[in-house]
């Protein structure tokens, strides 16, 4: 009862100073670029704090970590993939992007196409894989506040579900992306901070000898030195090294494309600044994936992760938290205690600061792509657009709440990296065509991100993940054929073929005419601020 105690105080206090950043940053929101871009005068470094925190979501601090302590070395590659994947954003996209668009991805890619196709698929994508990412870190919320106060009672559950949505739709309707990124930026320190303490104690108890940690992890894990070598994931047959290979293509791909990702580099003042934050937030996203593997390893070593444990029977969810509990001085222990509930209220907030960045960018694509373009014609004002923007929060997070109840019981591990191969087989092979080739035409847009988006989607239904295999999603039914639990492998060659066969179907003339404008502005800035020229 003292570890709960001390958890809800500290996920109490998390609560209010968000709350308190919202109810401040709603006081200095005035205008749609405060409301959708945060004024634009977040710096390089505020802006790769911001990146950071919306980027280490729970599936990284929670996922990632049980995964080493389950699977040892095939758990880290995770790791390895989130942070490469940051070189495609930092060489091709970071910079172009925040000189050629202006508040979403869909103001990029229709400065030179036809807007309302253009930004309806846009808007479809951006909200397919807004949600696949924000029901997974809802469930988890869930999952995670039910398991460290050891609530079994499914209303219990849901309330938890409902509160979590609902302080998302408080900071995204109140707040905007000025309180959205200080709650980032304040869950990226917590988190640094947290994990930082945690390594150092860890690292402690073998006398920082990393050899010696790895040693003791191998041993207590059952598996000897194969738990150090590959092979407990991933790998044991063809289509598991196929489905490995999948995975980490979607990885690496996937967060060029990731729309909350994208519009986080609209926030800071100049391209210049836009660069600094990426590499500020390779810098921080590094240091904390380098962690993982002492938090890993760690729980592997000093914890319970046999079968039946609290552990194993969370999918490796709550090993970091029991990790802090083991290395504060063990279950009972005041220091334990103290170190269980920090961990777990740096664990709410990450989920917090997730979903509120996740549903701004839902919202955000609704209210200025759909509405203010698509229906308006871009006859609306900015005080219709935020207004609209505030209700379609609204809706959104009423919508993930609804979805991510009955999803409760579900494996939804599928919904992270679905989200990522969406992202890299819809959005990426569009950013890309639209800031490189010239003949890529408004066609070719369409093409790729809806072929993208249905390979995407369409092959996942039909794999183990969905059907045919004890962990599926339906393990009563048997449609799958598609033999990969990731589609990235096939689905993001789909995404680019089907833009290249597109554009040739679209003929010449629609898109060429302001590529070079395009260029100018991607390269210089040019105009950044200014609304697309249609």
């Amino acid at each position: 009862m003292n570890d709960q105690v001390l958890i809800v105080v500290l996920f109490s206090a998390v609560v209010a100073l968000t709350l308190g950043i919202t109810i401040w940053a709603s006081r200095q929101t005035r205008s749609a670029a405060d409301y959708y871009a945060g004024g634009r005068n977040f710096s390089g470094f505020q802006n790769g704090l911001a990146i950071g925190g919306d980027y280490m979501s729970a599936a990284s601090f929670l996922g990632i970590s049980g995964s080493i302590a389950l699977y040892g070395y095939d758990g880290f590659l995770y790791s390895i993939g989130f942070l490469v994947a940051w070189l495609v954003a930092l060489l091709l996209v970071a910079e172009l992007l925040r000189n050629s668009g202006r508040y979403t991805m869909a103001d990029q890619l229709a400065y030179r196409m036809k807007q309302v196709p253009v930004r309806s698929a846009a808007a479809l994508s951006t909200i397919v894989v807004s949600i696949f990412y924000l029901l997974a870190q809802m469930v988890g919320a869930g999952s995670l506040v039910s398991l460290l106060l050891g609530i079994n009672s499914g209303v219990l559950k849901n309330t938890v579900i409902v509160i979590v949505g609902a302080l998302m739709i408080i900071y995204v309707t109140f707040g905007g992306m000025k309180g959205t990124t200080w709650v980032q930026i304040v869950k990226a320190v917590l988190l640094m901070i947290g994990s930082l303490l945690i390594s150092v104690l860890v690292l402690a108890e073998f006398g920082f000898n990393l050899s010696t940690l790895l040693g003791a992890a191998a041993e207590r894990s059952g598996k000897g030195e194969a738990f150090l070598q590959p092979g407990q994931l991933y790998g044991k047959d063809l289509v598991g090294q196929f489905d490995f290979l999948s995975l980490g293509l979607a990885l690496v791909l996937g967060t060029a494309g990731l729309p909350h990702i994208l519009i986080r580099f609209y926030t800071t003042p100049t391209a210049k600044a836009a660069r600094k934050s990426v590499l500020w937030a390779i810098g921080l996203i590094g240091s904390f994936y380098l962690m993982t593997l002492v938090l890993g390893f760690g729980a592997a070593a000093l914890v319970d992760t046999q079968p039946g444990s609290p552990v194993a029977a969370s999918s490796g969810n709550v090993a970091s938290p029991l990790l802090a509990q083991a290395v504060g001085g063990g279950d009972g222990s005041l220091g334990g205690s103290v170190l269980l509930a920090l961990i777990s209220a740096v664990a709410f907030a990450t989920i917090l600061a997730v979903v509120a960045g996740l549903t701004l960018t839902s919202a955000t694509s609704v209210a200025h792509d759909l509405y203010a373009t698509v229906l308006r014609k871009g006859q609306a004002s900015e005080r219709d657009e935020v207004r609209v923007a505030r209700i379609a929060a609204i809706v959104i997070g009423a919508v993930a709440i609804a979805l991510a109840i009955p999803a409760q019981g579900l494996n939804i591990a599928f919904l992270v990296a679905l989200a990522f191969a969406t992202a890299a087989s819809a959005n990426l092979p569009t950013l890309i065509y639209n800031l490189f080739w010239r003949r890529f035409n408004t066609t070719g847009a369409c093409w790729a991100m809806y072929g993208g988006l249905i390979a995407a989607v369409g092959l996942v239904f039909f794999s183990p993940v969905v059907s045919g295999a004890e962990k599926s999603l339906l393990p009563g039914m048997d449609f799958a054929w598609f033999p990969l639990n990731n589609p990235g492998l096939v689905s993001i060659p789909i995404g680019f073929l089907a833009g290249f066969i597109g554009t040739l179907v679209g003929g010449r003339g629609d898109g060429e005419d302001r590529y070079t404008e395009l260029q100018v502005r991607s390269l210089t800035g040019a105009g950044a601020e200014k609304a697309s020229p249609h």
